[in-house]
């Protein structure tokens, strides 16, 4: 014996009904079988909205109940023969007929009972089934059709009727086992009590009458035929990524199921699990996949977490008070008042204090909840030994499941390890003895993210996917784009990256797309993107709330940064080539660096001293295996260096500047790194790096530019350069006088920071620096008489793009 139950969706219309069919026939294979089907899909809530609107008086009631019916007569003309169609057109008419009598009275009364709701909502799968019978007796399938109100007997609780399975049992062995036919179709969801009134077993109660069958027949196998192939390991609505598990355990398809995933029913389990029979869920639309086992025995080689699973909209109830401390009752009494008004918990966590107790309900029905409560503790209340009842909605609740959890230490902590690097923040916490799930109630705003985020730590072994937002696409974030095209496969291959891009901008256009942006046209659709809006962007980032979120500023605008702040409370993190946020007042600097670690989120900056050079990244590992600095000398310009190993008086000091502009060694505007200011931010940013509080006013910086050329703009700047070249030659004349080069460096000694030109002997390190390089030389605690020394191309856009490359990495491979 053998029970397949196909639903709504697999008996849609009459293409479905063919494909169901089709399995049928292929499984009878001289097998007993019983197929239970439910309504066409969509029938069920249509029937519930026609009967709402017959309760409030609206006549339009009686339009939805014929569009209803349409659909039903449509799908018989096109599935049945033209010569065999008369008969059950015209039965489902007398059904519709016998309808809408039940739906007048309903719209006479402006009364919708729960029973006078059962007798409605039931007629969905009575319909179907019937029309699928009417179809294999066309085809002379031999079959026969059987009432589900004549073999499952439940309770009068309408809406979610309590079965009697012995009486049930003893029916459903009579009118199957006795009769000897092949093949039985019967309408799912419905029963009927002792006195013969329809009931529903509530919703999706078509997969529970499969398996109360099943179970009472001792079946060999119930088949769930359905339009996914298989339970997944998340909702594949959430996760694009979701995969199919292939084998389940009883216990953790409950769990699943009650926990929102929609392929099974959750009182399904029960009566199969009862008796051990295994259960199958597979594809109307794709029989040959393998589909998935539930049965008793897992297989050791199976995941530890099988599935997440969640459930939308909930509202979280706190009840507190000092007067419930060593009560004994008060927990009784909450659910007493709930369970008064059939409202079903979903999560309970109580503290250890007996202070406060939380449950968790559907959010429709948090008002009603709340009312009953007060209600019960109302004298409590009125004393102020217990407060109020707090409600929270639009939140969530997202469930890890699985068997093999057990005794396995390690899963909660990368469970909310995972959540909190994401910026999710979990509002309650339940895991139960058993072990097999942990759940946790968090912001409805942060489901998707937080479930994706848990599916790529549980189940994607192949890569983490990091979404970029990239502002500044000039010389250097061109080049980063480059990079990051040519190295895709690495990424993925090598570090388990995959890197998408969903937003980009200029000065001019920004394009946002939250399914990402090819790197193979992206010029293309940025200058088809819309203005750019840095509050608009900022608020994209916010809405979208991607997972592993980085933002990198690869400007030097003043306004960027601006954004940084709002960022990090977001849990976004921050890849900076700009150096403006980090050498701005010490207060804000401290404090992104402290959002930064409250929100779990990376504040990259590494290219705001030595484009690619490893300074920051050393100097903080310095810091953090406790050594201390003591004196920091350091070329910090390539730009400078580059001038000045370039420029000896054969051609003019305006010439050179030119030139290192040209090769993209400097600032947009060149008086930023001549006027020593770029190379002060460095220094200062070093000097916080290494637990100094210092502010840009703290530098000394000698000045070897004549102030004219500070003012007007860049051509103005070149113009008077070539009026001050005689002063040029003059500083490169004494230095070469003096046997030495000329070198803008760096120092912070003591606490104190300067900047300015100075003579470099031959015997000193920084005298074979040449091209753009840069050179940092630390002195610390343990490096005080060999100084621990950096060196190496300081400028470029493509040096700089590698380091911006560089600090995504790391962003994106946090918790990797």
């Amino acid at each position: 014996m053998q029970v397949l139950k196909f639903g709504g969706t697999s008996v849609a219309n009459a293409e479905n009904i063919k494909k169901s069919i089709s399995i049928v026939c292929n499984a009878l294979n001289g097998k007993p079988t019983v197929m239970v089907v439910s309504a066409l899909a969509g029938t069920t809530d249509q029937l519930i909205a026609t009967a709402k609107l017959a309760a409030e008086g609206d006549e339009q009631y009686v339009q939805q109940l014929k569009a209803i019916e349409t659909n039903h007569l449509s799908v018989v003309s096109q599935l049945i023969p033209v010569a065999a169609q008369s008969g059950t057109l015209s039965l489902v008419k007398r059904m519709f007929n016998e309808l809408d009598k039940i739906a007048e009275g309903v719209f006479i009364m402006r009364e919708l009972s729960p029973r006078a709701l059962d007798r409605i909502t039931g007629f969905g799968e009575l319909l179907s089934s019937r029309i699928v019978s009417a179809s294999l007796e066309s085809q002379h399938i031999p079959h026969h059709w059987l009432d589900s109100r004549e073999l499952i007997q439940t309770d009068s609780n309408y809406g979610f009727a309590a079965v009697d399975y012995p009486e049930s049992g003893s029916r459903i062995r009579e009118a199957i086992t006795s009769n000897g036919k092949s093949l039985y179709v019967l309408p799912g969801f419905i029963a009927a009590d002792k006195e013969g009134i329809t009931t529903t077993l509530g919703r999706g109660g078509s997969d529970y009458s499969a398996a109360i069958l099943a179970a009472e027949l001792q079946a060999d196998v119930l088949e769930i035929w359905t339009d996914v192939s298989g339970m997944m390991t998340a909702d594949p609505r959430l996760v694009s990524h979701a995969k199919v598990i292939p084998h389940i355990s009883y216990s953790e398809a409950m769990e699943l199921s009650h926990f929102g995933a929609k392929v099974i029913y959750a009182p399904t389990i029960q009566p199969v699990m009862n008796r051990e029979i295994p259960v199958w869920i597979k594809n109307t639309f794709a029989p040959a996949d393998a589909g998935t086992q539930i049965s008793g025995a897992v297989p050791a080689t199976s995941d530890r977490v099988c599935g997440l699973s969640s459930i939308g909209k909930i509202a979280l109830l706190s009840l507190e008070g000092s007067g419930m401390v060593g009560i004994p009752g008060i927990s009784r009494r909450l659910f007493e008042a709930l369970s008064e008004e059939r409202i079903n918990v979903m999560f309970i966590t109580q503290s250890s204090s007996e202070y406060a107790i939380c449950v968790a309900v559907e959010e429709a029905f948090a008002v009603k909840a709340s009312k009953a409560v007060d209600r019960m503790f109302g004298r409590e209340i009125a004393a102020g030994s217990i407060e109020p009842l707090k409600v929270e909605l639009s939140l969530s609740m997202i469930a890890l499941v699985g068997d093999r959890m057990r005794n396995r230490p390690g899963i909660s902590g990368k469970m909310f390890s995972a959540l909190g690097r994401n910026g999710v923040n979990v509002r309650a916490i339940a895991q139960g003895a058993s072990e097999k799930n942990i759940s946790a109630v968090i912001s409805h705003a942060d489901l998707r993210k937080a479930i994706n985020v848990l599916h790529e730590e549980f189940f994607e072994n192949s890569y983490k996917q990091v979404n970029l937002f990239i502002v500044g696409l000039g010389n250097v974030g061109s080049r980063l784009l480059e990079q990051l095209a040519q190295q895709q496969d690495q990424l993925r291959d090598q570090f388990r990256l995959q890197l998408r891009i969903r937003g980009m901008a200029n000065s001019r256009k920004m394009v946002l797309n939250e399914e990402g942006i090819s790197l193979d046209n992206w010029k293309q659709q940025l200058e088809a993107g819309n203005a750019t809006n840095l509050p608009a962007l900022l608020e994209f980032i916010k809405k979208q709330n991607f997972r592993n979120t980085v933002f990198v500023d690869v400007t030097a605008s003043g306004e960027v940064p601006g954004l940084y702040e709002a960022l990090l409370l977001q849990s976004v993190s921050v890849v900076a080539c700009n150096k403006i946020a980090c050498s701005s007042g010490y207060d804000h600097y401290r404090n992104l660096k402290g959002l930064a670690s409250d929100f779990n989120a990376s504040f990259l900056f590494e290219t705001n001293v030595g484009a690619s050079l490893p300074i920051i990244g050393t100097l903080n590992d310095l810091i953090r295996s406790g050594d201390s600095v003591r004196c920091i000398e350091a070329v910090l310009s390539g730009t400078l260096n580059y001038v000045f190993n370039n420029y000896d008086g054969t051609k003019p000091f305006a010439t050179v500047v030119r030139q290192a502009q040209a090769e993209g060694y400097t600032e947009p505007d060149p008086r930023t790194d001549l006027s020593g200011t770029d190379v002060m931010r460095k220094i200062l940013i070093l000097a916080r790096e290494s637990g100094y509080a210092l502010e840009m006013a703290d530098i000394g910086n000698e000045q070897f530019l004549p102030p004219s050329c500070m003012e007007g703009n860049v051509e103005q700047f070149y113009e008077q350069l070539l009026v001050h070249e005689a002063h040029f030659k003059k500083i490169f004349d004494q230095a070469q006088g003096a046997g030495a080069k000329l070198k803008y460096v760096a120092t912070f000694k003591e606490g104190k920071a300067f900047v300015g030109l100075q003579h470099i002997s031959p015997d000193k390190d920084m005298y074979h620096l040449y091209g753009k390089d840069n050179v940092v030389v630390f002195y610390t605690a343990r490096y005080q008489e060999q100084p621990l020394v950096i060196k190496g191309a300081g400028a470029g856009a493509e040096v700089t793009a590698s380091g911006i490359f560089a600090d995504i990495v790391r962003a994106g491979r946090v918790g990797v």
